[in-house]
C-alpha cells in the first residue's frame, strides 16, 4: 500500500470512527499545539471585555503613543491623512451624509481595543504593549469626546464605556441572519447583463497593497505595473525589497508624494550631502517632523542596522525600480 493510500485509509477511518481517528498516528504529520502556541493566537477580545489582559493607560499617555505611531496616517486629531478617520461624525450615520468613524459607528469600545491590539501600527502590528493599547484607545475615545481628558482605562473600566452607536447595530438584514432583509435589491441576471466595462477597485490609496507587501502581487491582478514588472523580471533591487518588507511604502512612494515625501525627492535633497547616509538613518530610526511638512514620521526602531543601511543606500541611489 502506498503512502497516499495509507493517508486516505486513515481519513476514512476518522470519518467512520472517532476512536480510530484518535488512534491513528498520521505517519508523523503534524503535532499537538502547545499551550504557549495556542495562547499566542488566543488574543480576541469580546464586547463584554472577555479576553482583555491586565494593564491600564491614560488619555495623556495615549496622546504620546498616538503622535508617535498613529498620527502620520490618521491625522493629528483623528481627521485622517490618507486612511480611516477616527473622530467625528457622531449621529451622522442615518443622515444624507454619513461619516463613518470609530466614534460614529462602533457599538463597543472593546472592539477598538481589539483592533488596535491586532493590527496597529499598520506597518508593525502587534508591537504595542497592553498598556499602550489601553492608552491609545483612551486617547481615540477622548478625541470623540466619549471619555474625559483625565480618563484611565483598564480591563474593568473599558467594557463599561458606552459608545454613541451602542444601540445602532441590527441583525434585521441579510448579513445578520439567513431570514433577514437583503442589503440590496435587484433583478437576478445570469447572462448578457451589461456591456459596460467592469473594474475591480480598492478604497486603499493607489498601489498601496502592492507596494506595502512586495511579493503579494502574484496573488492579485491590478497593481503598480513598474513594480510588478521588476519583480517578475527578477531585477528588483535589494534595497527596494527591504523597503517593502520594512513597511516603508505604507507612507512613501518612489516618485510621488503620499503621506510622506517620495523617495526620489529625498534622494534629490540629500544626494550631495556627504553625511546623508547617517542623517537619513537617524531620521528613520528616531522619527520626527518638520523636514517635509507637519505630518510626523513615527520612529522605525524595529528595522535592523543592516536592513536600514540597505534601504538608505537604495534611496540615495535614486530609489531605482530595477
Amino acid at each position: 500500500m502506498s503512502r497516499f493510500d495509507t493517508l486516505v485509509l486513515a481519513l476514512l477511518l476518522c470519518v467512520s470512527s472517532a476512536s480510530a481517528c484518535a488512534a491513528t498516528s498520521w505517519h508523523g504529520l503534524g503535532r499537538a499545539v502547545t499551550p504557549e502556541e495556542l495562547a499566542s493566537w488566543d488574543i480576541d477580545v469580546r464586547p463584554d471585555g472577555t479576553g482583555l489582559p491586565p494593564g491600564s493607560g491614560s488619555v495623556a499617555d495615549g496622546q504620546t503613543v498616538y503622535d508617535e505611531k498613529c498620527a502620520s496616517c490618521h491625522g493629528t486629531f483623528g481627521e485622517s491623512n490618507d486612511y480611516l478617520a477616527l473622530a467625528g461624525g457622531i449621529g451622522s450615520l442615518a443622515s444624507a451624509n454619513p461619516q463613518r468613524t470609530v466614534g460614529s459607528k462602533l457599538n463597543y469600545a472593546t472592539t477598538l481595543w481589539d483592533y488596535i491590539n491586532r493590527a496597529m501600527p499598520f506597518n508593525n502590528s502587534k508591537t504595542l504593549s497592553a498598556n499602550e493599547v489601553y492608552a491609545v484607545t483612551a486617547y481615540v475615545l477622548n478625541l470623540n469626546e466619549i471619555v474625559p481628558a483625565d480618563a484611565v482605562l483598564d480591563q474593568s473600566s473599558l467594557p463599561k464605556v458606552v459608545m454613541p452607536n451602542h444601540d445602532g447595530f441590527t441583525l434585521d438584514h441579510g448579513m445578520g441572519t439567513k431570514n433577514g432583509k437583503a442589503d440590496v435589491a435587484n433583478t437576478a441576471c445570469m447572462q448578457n447583463c451589461t456591456t459596460a466595462e467592469i473594474k475591480v477597485t480598492s478604497e486603499l490609496p493607489a498601489g498601496f497593497t502592492a507596494q506595502m507587501y512586495g511579493d503579494i502581487q502574484t496573488h492579485f491582478r491590478h497593481f503598480d505595473r513598474p513594480l510588478l514588472a521588476a519583480a517578475v523580471s527578477g531585477n528588483t533591487p535589494a534595497g527596494l525589497t527591504l523597503a517593502q518588507n520594512s513597511g516603508c511604502f505604507a507612507c512613501h512612494d518612489i516618485d510621488k508624494s503620499r503621506v510622506g515625501p517620495a523617495f526620489s525627492a529625498v534622494a534629490s535633497r540629500y544626494g550631495q550631502d556627504p553625511n546623508a547616509a547617517q542623517t537619513l538613518s537617524n531620521k528613520i530610526h528616531a522619527g520626527g517632523s518638520g523636514a517635509w511638512g507637519s505630518v510626523p514620521m513615527p520612529p522605525q526602531a524595529q528595522i535592523t542596522e543592516a536592513d536600514l543601511a540597505g534601504v538608505v543606500t537604495w534611496i540615495l541611489e535614486g530609489a531605482p525600480r530595477q
